[in-house]
């Protein structure tokens, strides 16, 4: 695998993809600007979004035969004069469904290191990553660029928390991550699956019951390995005693749950109907 750099971007990013509307950044954009024989590029094998919807490139190339590839693939020149898509692969491949046969460029030197940081960060600032995918994306900016994940999430806008629960996804079954690929599981269904010893199975009554993400989480936590029951807290002599007091004057059982300057409830245990009525009208009786 290539060796990336052990540092994050100078340069920054908008800048790098086009997005910089500043004087400067449109000028160089002008000067770096170029429509291209669309066989000119090629994929690049570390892009992180390895999974489109056949749905989604239809649409798009629907899109680009009405109107044009309105927005340039940032590519970068490669030793056997061919030039590598740093980001906008999908719209490369929306563009040949297309039937385009030039596509303007954006020409940008990069690094091996410089162009999968600006292509991990750029799919996932856009969403255009599923939860798998994003997980895999998070991974290898923390381990080939440095990242902490308070870093991480202050860098591209999520909570460290999200950043940490994505993380979580890459411990699961590969059964499980194909189905999260293939869009029959959300990333909080996942999520619900991770610390269970059976998720594989756990995911396939999710996907055949149509389960919600709160019921998978149910599901879950029923199987939840070593799962025992909460033991209830020791009562107090002084509140036995009052049980034992009011069980022997009413004849049923009685428990007493005090929580202090909460208040409590009293409960009352019957078997037959006649032993309520009773109760009920003792109760009654002034």
């Amino acid at each position: 695998m290539m060796q990336a750099p052990k540092k994050r971007l100078g340069r920054g990013l908008a800048a790098l993809m086009g997005d910089d509307t500043s004087e400067d950044a449109i000028v160089q954009d002008v000067r770096t600007l170029r429509h291209m024989p669309i066989e000119m590029l090629k994929a690049s094998p570390n892009n992180p979004r390895k999974y489109f919807a056949e749905a989604d490139l239809d649409d798009l190339a629907k899109s680009i035969s009405d109107k044009g590839l309105l927005q340039p693939i940032v590519v970068r020149p490669m030793p056997q004069g061919e030039y590598e898509i740093v980001a906008g692969e999908r719209r490369w491949r929306a563009a040949q469904r297309a039937g385009i046969h030039d596509v303007p460029v954006l020409i940008r030197e990069l690094s091996d290191g410089e162009a999968l940081e600006i292509a991990l960060i750029e799919n996932i600032q856009r969403s255009d990553l599923n939860p798998l995918e994003e997980a895999r994306a998070y991974g290898l900016l923390l381990e080939q660029f440095n990242y902490t994940q308070q870093q991480l999430a202050e860098s591209i806008g999520k909570s460290r928390s999200h950043i940490a629960n994505t993380l979580r996804l890459l411990n699961l079954p590969e059964t499980v991550r194909q189905q999260i690929e293939q869009g029959n599981l959300t990333a909080g269904h996942a999520r619900a699956l991770v610390a269970t010893d059976s998720p594989a199975e756990l995911a396939d009554q999710i996907i055949k019951l149509g389960l919600s993400v709160r019921e998978a989480e149910g599901l879950a936590r029923d199987a939840a390995p070593n799962r025992k029951p909460k033991a209830r807290p020791e009562k107090d002599a002084d509140t036995k005693a009052l049980e034992k007091i009011v069980s022997e004057a009413i004849g049923l059982k009685v428990e007493i749950a005090h929580r202090g300057d909460a208040g409590g409830t009293l409960t009352i245990s019957y078997k037959t109907l006649d032993q309520l009525e009773d109760i009920c009208a003792r109760l009654q009786t002034k």
